[in-house]
């Protein structure tokens, strides 16, 4: 009899538990208010009479843990100051649901989408947490703190017969539409794509409500959905008209008096390597033989400081936008084309201000001398990567001698890289011929060959040698300057682990003793699955083992590139942190003293935090013109590789093309399949039929939805 009475005062824990949870959840859609016990219950629809009992000793419970107080008998109020309640960023999934990363906790607390509140995509919000039923923390959002955005995209549509409409986000991570009265339309009809304003969101309304501020066209549209991406993520595709005069109104004279400040490089041997289409030419090569026998070198980089500088309206808006953007059709320059394209761009046969590395090497590539300071050159050539790996294979054509001095002496520094722990991600990039008209008529792969790690080397020896300057003193020990680096941290361990354990079942060995033995087992395994059946697989699982770079003030390293100190230093014109590095270069050069760090981090973190919305953008755009490509080949088969799988199904990419589509699991009937993480992998339950990543599948394209950017296939036998 004692058993049954603990098991029926466990279960009955339980219940008080759950009913807590859901009395938590209702107090905290208006967590200002205060309830007395029956309010509580007609929330939670708790109504009966023993219901109500329960009520009272879950109030009894809450009150006991502290997460809701009695402010006078009979009357209670959530306890924002609870030992549970944290604040973090939330991120929801395509499920609705949602994770909030919570500053110095490893783990990222859960929420379910029934108790994300109002909280949208990205915003700062108060959670109360608690562990349901023994699992990990859980979180319910108690406020919204801090709004991230307040104008999304998306497709307007108009109730028949009412005085409203709203507004049906494109991102999924936005979990509700938004409510537009009639008084906001502002000329916006039935169907147009859209960019809308959010004003409000009342405790109690299920959807928030808001005004169209800008409409953008017929959904499908090539110009509407660029400019639909664009907008999605904040990205302005003009300058303000104040911007572009003060760029106009720039001195760009090479002046005697300024030349006299600088070391003249005008006549040293200079070019440029970029890709055929460029016009910003942020950075150019010099190269000269000394006496000694060794090679001057020069990395010259646009002087962008020099003509931005800090407190105008053309570094507040360089700022602002941090990054230039890279979309299929399009650039979307951090600088006003005047800057980008002609006055900081090392066109040839022009004299150009620079801030250059000049390193002394000898013939083992081995730097015996440097000297960091701002110069001036005159650019003899302007090379495409083409045409340089043309010199390079046939040994033939103008600084033909000079290009494969370079060439020798990176890939020197190449492997040395390598043997000291960079990882040799060498992953092509899909690229697009485009009519006038912007349409895609054929796909690419932008391989990189020895032109491309020519320009490469030379560029990560310049952004390493600028950092160990400012940060290292001449006998090693670190200055403590403040700095922005660019880091990489450490891979996480676990996902290593589990990586280890998968490419185990193929046969491949990995040493996880430490990082140098990391590196080791990861090149070996990239060099190992080169043209296997399951290359495409285990090179993902690897690229996602790793942490993503990104901008801080904390030298941790580079752990990619295997580097103590990096920095990013060679591109100022499409870069913001590179200018940053320029001027703080500039003012250690001039024996400045180390500024404020807190003030650097906070924009290293913007820098970030742009540099993931740009890369986002890029992708989106690429995803586009993808599904617009493959419109093309509606019901046509494929074969395609599996290239992520999950709960609903998994994805298939068309290797000759680039292009991924999506595969639902109930669309698979000729069994019930299961999805089990550990294996990346979906089962039959009755014929253990498997679809696993990286396995080859016949596919056919049954539909390319333009406005989602997604495709969807069907398995062909």
């Amino acid at each position: 009899m004692p058993k049954k009475r603990k098991y029926i005062s466990q279960k009955n824990d339980h219940k008080l538990m759950e009913i807590g949870r859901l009395i938590v959840r209702f107090m905290n859609e208006n967590s200002t208010k205060i309830y007395n016990y029956k309010q509580i219950s007609d929330g939670i629809e708790y109504k009966n009479p023993r219901q109500r009992e329960l009520v009272v000793q879950a109030l009894h419970k809450l009150q006991a843990s502290e997460k809701i107080s009695e402010v006078e008998k009979g009357k209670y109020i959530v306890n924002l100051k609870v030992e549970g309640t944290l604040t973090g960023v939330i991120d929801f999934n395509q499920s609705g649901n949602a994770y909030v990363k919570v500053e110095g906790i490893a783990d990222d607390i859960f929420v379910h989408s029934k108790n994300v509140k109002d909280a949208l995509q990205g915003d700062k919000v108060l959670i109360v947490t608690y562990n349901f039923k023994g699992k990990k923390l859980e979180g319910s959002v108690v406020e919204v703190l801090e709004r991230t955005r307040t104008e999304f995209v998306g497709t307007f549509q108009v109730v028949p017969h009412k005085d409203f409409g709203f507004v049906v986000c494109d991102k999924k991570s936005i979990n509700t539409d938004i409510f537009i009265p009639k008084t906001k339309f502002n000329n916006a009809e039935n169907g147009n794509k859209v960019v809308v304003k959010m004003t409000g969101w009342k405790p109690g309304d299920k959807n928030p409500e808001g005004e169209i501020i800008q409409v953008l066209g017929a959904p499908g549209e090539h110009e509407t959905e660029i400019h639909s991406i664009l907008a999605e993520y904040g990205l302005p595709y003009e300058f303000p008209e104040e911007v572009e005069r003060d760029a106009d109104k720039i001195d760009r004279r090479i002046t005697d008096e300024e030349v006299a400040k600088r070391r003249d490089m005008r006549g040293i041997c200079t070019f440029t390597i970029d890709p055929k289409d460029a016009k910003d030419f942020d950075d150019a090569l010099s190269i000269q033989k000394l006496e000694n026998g060794n090679w001057e070198i020069g990395v010259h980089i646009a002087d962008v400081s020099h003509y931005v500088v800090p407190g105008t309206m053309l570094d507040d808006e360089a700022y602002e936008r941090a990054t230039s953007v890279y979309l299929v059709d399009r650039v979307v320059p951090m600088l006003p084309e005047v800057l980008s394209n002609d006055v900081c761009s090392l066109r040839p046969n022009e004299d150009k201000f620079t801030f250059s590395a000049v390193f002394e090497m000898n013939d083992n590539a081995e730097v015996e001398k440097q000297w960091f300071g701002r110069t001036v050159i005159h650019s003899d050539r302007r090379f495409s990567y083409e045409e340089a790996q043309e010199r390079i294979e046939t040994k033939e054509g103008d600084l033909t001698e000079e290009i494969l001095t370079l060439d020798r002496l990176a890939k020197i520094m190449r492997q040395e890289r390598i043997n000291n722990g960079a990882i040799t991600f060498d992953r092509s990039e899909v690229r697009f011929n485009l009519n006038e008209d912007n349409q895609p008529i054929g796909v690419y792969f932008k391989v990189s060959k020895d032109s491309n790690h020519l320009i490469e080397e030379f560029m990560l020896l310049a952004n390493k040698k600028v950092s160990e300057f400012v940060s290292l003193a001449k006998k090693g020990s670190p200055t403590n300057n403040t700095f922005i680096y660019r880091v990489h941290d450490d891979p996480d361990l676990a996902k290593l682990e589990a990586l280890r354990d998968f490419v185990s079942t193929f046969g491949y060995k990995m040493d996880l003793a430490n990082t140098k033995k990391v590196a080791e087992s990861l090149n070996n395994l990239l060099h190992d699955v080169k043209g296997k059946g399951e290359e495409n697989m285990i090179e993902t699982l690897a690229m996602r083992s790793m942490s993503k770079a990104v901008y801080s003030t904390e030298p941790i390293g580079h752990y990619g590139l295997g580097f103590d100190y990096y920095s990013h230093f060679t591109s100022p014109i499409r870069r913001y942190p590179d200018l940053l590095a320029h001027r703080l270069l500039q003012h250690y050069l001039d024996g400045g003293k180390s500024p404020s760090r807190e003030e650097l981090e906070t924009k290293a973190k913007h820098c970030s935090a742009r540099e993931r919305l740009a890369a986002d953008a890029e992708r989106d755009s690429i995803k586009f013109m993808q599904v617009k490509f493959m419109e093309k080949h509606l019901g046509e088969t494929f074969t395609g590789v599996i290239s992520g799988v999950a709960e609903f199904g998994f994805w298939v990419e068309i290797p000759e093309n680039g292009a991924e589509g999506l595969i639902k699991l109930r669309d698979l009937v000729d069994d019930s399949y299961t999805y089990e993480k550990a294996t990346h992998a979906v089962y039959g339950s009755r014929t253990g039929k498997k679809y696993q990543l990286g396995d080859q599948v016949q596919i056919k394209v049954v539909k390319a939805n333009l406005i989602q950017k997604q495709l969807d296939f069907k398995i062909v036998d």
